[in-house]
């Protein structure tokens, strides 16, 4: 995949010599390849120590692995039932309102 978006993002620059809007496509192409194509391994060792590490903060990112997935549901039943055992009357108001 890497072989292709470089020799691809070549072709552009040399096409770039004679309308510099080729170039702009290139910049894009590279952008797009390093933001979401490179190499899963390398994104997802990175993702899981931020995303065990974070805490409750990335809340809609996806987890790299099941463990991941678990400690971070693990983490969130056991604020809720935090919340719900200070905040017992704020908790079943939330409920009743849900449940409509």
């Amino acid at each position: 995949m890497g072989t292709i978006v470089i020799s691809g993002t070549v072709v552009l620059v040399v096409l770039g010599f004679g309308n510099h809007v080729w170039w702009l496509a290139a910049v894009a192409v590279l952008f797009l390849y390093v933001r979401y194509g490179r190499d899963s391994t390398s994104s997802t060792s990175s993702t899981s120590s931020t995303t065990s590490s974070g805490g409750g903060s990335s809340s809609g990112s996806t987890p790299s692995s099941y463990r991941a997935y678990r400690d971070r549901r693990d983490k969130q039943a056991k604020w809720e039932r935090r919340y719900q055992r200070e905040r017992p009357l704020e908790s079943r108001r939330q409920a009743r309102e849900k449940s409509k």
